[in-house]
């Protein structure tokens, strides 16, 4: 996981924007993982994802927050270094999109934090 890009996961709120009520209202929001990008473009938003991420200074993991305008091209919005571990997250959902349980995910968060220690 460390130095590579987890499945980017696409929001579709179901009714209105993304707003706080669709993200933290279970069934509001539907997340597509892997995102249903063509393999030019998925190849697009994690490279310029891993960049701002290093741009950052972020180390180990993070989110990064992109929306794809409608000719694909990559707008980075921000760049998260504590994302949320919720079960309405992203970063678990992308996780489990790339075979990692919610379980692997936070052991391999803490032998991160734990290799920086030594």
């Amino acid at each position: 996981m460390k130095d590579a890009a987890l499945p980017i996961v696409e929001v579709r709120p179901k009714s209105g924007s993304y707003d706080y009520k669709n993200k933290y209202t279970a069934g509001a929001t539907e997340y597509l993982c892997p995102a249903p990008f063509d393999a030019a473009t998925t190849t697009k938003i994690q490279d310029i994802g891993i960049a701002a991420f290093r741009a950052v200074g972020g180390r180990d993991y993070g989110r990064v927050d992109v929306m794809a305008r409608a000719n694909g091209e990559p707008v980075v919005l921000e760049v998260n270094t504590l994302p949320g571990m919720t079960e309405t997250s992203l970063l678990p959902k992308a996780a489990a999109a790339a075979n990692y349980s919610y379980t692997d995910l936070c052991q391999t968060m803490v032998e991160l934090a734990l290799a920086h220690g030594r």
